[in-house]
């Protein structure tokens, strides 16, 4: 007789003990709450100069990190909360993670279309980046001939350099954007919020005997049916000459292919915070290869449609030299070849998952 093993995805396989329910979430929101009033106590500690000192930066990421686990709670598990309090705590934890998470995300892109640009035309003449990783991709054009290397080398001096202007404005605004938030009455009311909800977790009154894995089955099944409509067949194809050309267009409009795989990074995303919630404490150090490397594919497919975005906006500049302007059309082009990369990246992993369920 074949031996069954359970699918360590399924939030059942996970608990062998008590049944987790309510009591299990309010400890789950507790601690998240206390970590991120434990980042904001650091960050205020810390300071935040022009540009942050990592301390700082780390516990802004530490405050995104426990915002983003308790606004997913409360999206899943909303039937076992107060929903009015639910529906006014959400939009505010997401307004705080989202505003935090701008300025690195500005630094980071900028790294990535830098380090593109010196891996595609060879030349180091870039704005230097501290810590900007050259990243090999499965679409880098290793044996381009001299002449077109040569073109691009013309003008990926001044395409980086225009590249810098733009992104380091933009991290500038972002980061005074996020010392504005933070010292906000807004962010001081979500803080007070989240203050209380260390010590009261607002939970019905049948929460306490109601098994939270139904709901976090749900959470799974939604993510199923979201990754069931992605073309998967498809995914990773060498060339997606339809996402190409609409991101050289004049229409700024993201290309609608982008948006179910941004959803499906967020389901994802709901999926994993919903089996922290239910495996407990002891539970959340245990980390699923197979969706941490999902998880890990759809961020850099984020990372990658954002980046072509940027370099498809800096090619819209006006008055800018053809040479320049090649060099950011190559650029994009490269970056949607690390979308497809990172969609067939995840198609792997989540048929490893697949067959691990069946």
């Amino acid at each position: 007789m074949a031996q069954q093993h359970l699918d360590p995805t399924d939030p059942r396989s996970r608990h062998a003990g008590p049944v987790p329910t309510g009591d299990a979430l309010a400890g789950y929101l507790r601690a998240q709450a206390t970590e991120f009033l434990r980042a904001l106590r650091l960050h205020r500690e810390t300071g935040s100069g022009a540009n942050g000192s990592e301390e700082s930066a780390e516990a802004a990421r530490a405050l995104r990190r426990s915002a983003r686990r308790i606004s997913a709670s409360l999206h899943t598990f909303q039937p076992l909360l107060d929903s009015d309090w639910c529906e006014a705590m959400r939009p505010e934890l997401a307004w705080v993670s989202g505003t935090l998470a701008m300025e690195h995300a500005y630094t980071a892109r900028l790294e990535r279309l830098l380090a593109a640009l010196h891996r595609l035309s060879g030349s180091a003449a870039f704005p230097a980046q501290t810590g900007a990783r050259v990243t090999a991709a499965p679409s880098a054009k290793a044996g381009a001939p001299a002449q077109e290397r040569g073109n691009l080398t013309v003008g990926a001096a001044k395409a980086g350099a225009l590249l810098d202007r733009q992104l380091t404005l933009a991290r500038t605004r972002a980061h005074s954007t996020a010392l504005q938030a933070l010292g906000s009455s807004r962010f001081h009311a979500v803080a007070d919020r989240v203050a209380v909800l260390a010590s009261e977790v607002p939970l019905t009154k049948t929460a306490g005997a109601t098994d939270l894995r139904p709901l976090s089955t749900a959470a799974q099944d939604r993510l199923a049916d979201a990754v069931a409509a992605l073309p998967l067949v498809v995914a990773g194809h060498p060339y997606n000459a339809a996402a190409l050309v609409h991101g050289l267009s004049p229409d700024t409009v993201p290309h609608p292919q982008d948006a179910p795989w941004h959803q499906v990074r967020l389901l994802l995303r709901l999926h994993r915070y919903a089996r922290e919630a239910v495996s407990g404490p002891k539970g959340n150090a245990v980390v699923d290869l197979r969706l941490l490397a999902a998880g890990q594919a759809l961020n850099r497919h984020r990372d990658a449609s954002e980046a072509s975005a940027s370099a498809a906006q800096a090619a819209r500049t006006p008055r800018i030299a053809p040479a320049t302007a090649y060099a950011l059309g190559v650029l994009h082009a490269d970056q949607r070849h690390e979308v497809e990369a990172a969609r067939f990246a995840f198609q792997q992993a989540w048929q490893k998952e697949t067959v691990g369920a069946s």
